[in-house]
């Protein structure tokens, strides 16, 4: 008969609660023995994240200021209120119900640590304070408990505060050491523990209870990632309204939607590079709203049924014409090369009495310029050498202009815009990255090659202007619609909801709910995490003190500390 223990968590910086829905669903079993989570409270700043914190983890949230006064003036610039006031260990017993928590698990603001924020700016006073908050949070957890201390404590931020945020953790490690706990830090994929269809690497230090938990602690089984479109693909289509106001379209500008179908699938901006454009239009391209150009100068491919023959089958009012690849030298155009162009390097043909450009290949693409260049405003060529250079000319003749192939913004190794995916686009079939909380379709993958296609929302007979905002689908060169992820595709991809499943979030900003989206730890990987952390507590729970496991062990120092037996730190056994 199995027998039910309880496994009580909470969370510091708690968010909407994503972290802490996971952990409800977290999946532990010793032998008659099993493992369930419970939540005791939740403490974040933000109310609108309190009051999503509520609906998904189930119990009720704590809106809580955790800086201290001067952490405060430093980050907002001002003093605080007359009714502010420092929180204390008491506030965050008081957030837990005064009940005493097995698993703490804290989620700091990372912004000041993330890659995405220039250096110079993760040094002013303001990011510097932000920063601190992660040693402060942990102070307050460590303190608020001290009496019957947490077996395990999960803190979890970007990758790079490991470099950025140095002298933080080793204040937090020294701090927890201190506490008794035995400290790992680590990096993982949350993508690959949730099995998600996003790449979200994430910065993880694992705390474990050396008195209170002797067994070792494993790390999680690591999952294959997911397509977006096995997470997508089962969701109505965006802007259904039956899906609520979080899975619409956004409205873009004309020129932005023209861009993403210009993208190619699992590129971004750069690939608008290889597009050729005179006189800011496609040389190459034209757009034309779909059904109602009635086929203009359409082309059946060989392979395709025609469509109706009507009265008037002309070129220029239907798809009356074929690519035919069947080719047929005609004698009335002798060797099939009227107006031909001979190529510089290589052989004519024969020399006839016919011998106009009109009759046959007579003509020759000479890469020699001809003569001296005395053309007006003449602009040189970068890989040539200049004109003679003269005190001055009143006529503008002569080459004193030159084709600069350097863009004025430079982009080299290190820049931030080159390799940031602007106007990237996911294909169907890939995983995205990690999903962030400024999200948007112009600062990173952040759209899809969406295979299904809807109808178009074009109105009238003409195209939009540049800078006019709609929500448009294009036909792109792949035959697919690149469009932006909306707000609950995110949602979904964050392992928030199932695909078919139905979120609404506190107030009506698109901004708002994908900061905390962005913000959210992943349920599926906190639900991994959870397990590994449950079957941990019920071995200790149950007197024993070594398990063989299939993965790693994530608190690499206990195999050391387990092992020696120190006069300062006493071992449990």
């Amino acid at each position: 008969m199995l027998e039910h223990r309880e496994i009580r968590h909470f969370h510091l910086f708690c968010g909407l609660g994503a972290g802490a829905k996971g952990f409800n669903r977290g999946h532990a079993r010793v032998g008659n023995l099993e493992a369930r989570f419970r939540c005791i409270g939740g403490v974040d700043v933000d109310p609108a994240a309190i009051a999503d914190f509520g609906r998904l983890a189930g119990t009720p949230g704590t809106v809580l200021d955790m800086f201290d006064r001067d952490q405060y003036i430093a980050f907002h610039g001002k003093e605080p209120p007359a009714d502010w006031r420092e929180s204390t260990p008491a506030d965050i017993q008081a957030a837990a119900g005064n009940e005493n928590p097995h698993i703490v698990f804290l989620s700091a603001p990372c912004k000041g640590f993330s890659g995405l924020l220039s250096q110079s700016r993760s040094t002013t006073p303001k990011y510097q304070a932000l920063n601190r908050l992660t040693l402060r949070g942990m102070w307050l957890a460590l303190e608020a408990f001290a009496d019957d201390p947490p077996e395990l404590i999960i803190f979890e931020n970007v990758p790079r505060i490991a470099n950025r945020g140095r002298p933080l953790l080793d204040q937090i490690v020294a701090m927890l050491e201190h506490y008794g706990y035995h400290v790992a830090e680590t990096t993982h994929d949350c993508g690959e523990l949730g099995g998600l269809a996003q790449s979200r690497k994430r910065f993880l230090l694992v705390a474990r209870h050396a008195e209170k938990v002797p067994p070792f602690l494993y790390e999680p089984v690591k999952r294959p990632l997911r397509a977006v479109g096995d997470v997508l693909g089962d969701m109505p289509l965006p802007g259904d309204e039956l899906a609520g106001a979080m899975h619409r379209v956004p409205r873009l500008q004309w020129k932005t939607w023209v861009r993403l179908a210009f993208v190619e699938a699992g590129s971004d901006w750069r690939s608008l590079n290889k597009l050729a454009v005179e006189d800011g239009n496609l040389r190459d391209y034209l757009i034309v709203p779909e059904g109602r150009n009635n086929g203009y100068l359409g082309v059946h491919d060989w392979q395709e049924a025609a469509g109706t023959v009507a009265g008037a089958s002309r070129p220029g009012n239907g798809k009356f014409s074929v690519a035919d690849p069947r080719f047929d030298q005609s004698a009335k155009w002798k060797d099939g090369q009227a107006y031909g162009v001979r190529r510089w390097d290589g052989p004519t043909g024969a020399i006839t009495s016919q011998k106009s450009p009109g009759q046959g290949a007579f003509a020759v693409a000479d890469p020699r310029q001809a003569g001296p260049s005395f053309g007006k405003y003449m602009v040189t060529r970068w890989d040539e050498h200049a004109g003679t250079v003269i005190s001055g000319s009143t006529t503008g003749q002569g080459a004193y202009a030159v084709a600069d192939p350097r863009p004025g913004m430079r982009r080299s190794r290190g820049d931030n815009y080159l390799t940031g995916g602007h106007y990237g686009v996911v294909p169907w079939s890939s995983s995205c990255g990690a999903v962030s909380a400024s999200a948007r379709q112009d600062n990173g993958f952040w759209s899809v090659a969406d295979p299904r296609l809807a109808r178009s929302t074009l109105e009238g007979e003409y195209l939009p202007a540049a800078a006019q905002k709609l929500v448009a689908v294009i036909r792109a060169l792949d035959g697919t619609w690149h469009r932006p992820f909306t707000t609950l595709e995110l949602a979904a991809l964050q392992g928030l909801i199932e695909p078919t499943e139905h979120l609404e979030l506190a107030g009506l900003s698109d901004s708002d709910w994908r900061e905390r989206i962005g913000n959210a730890v992943p349920p599926p990987a906190s639900e991994a995490i959870a397990g590994v952390m449950g079957t941990t507590l019920l071995l200790a729970w149950t007197g024993e003190t070594f398990a063989l496991g299939s993965t790693p062990i994530w608190v690499r120092q206990a195999a050391a500390g387990l092992s020696l037996s120190r006069p300062d730190q006493p071992v449990a056994h």
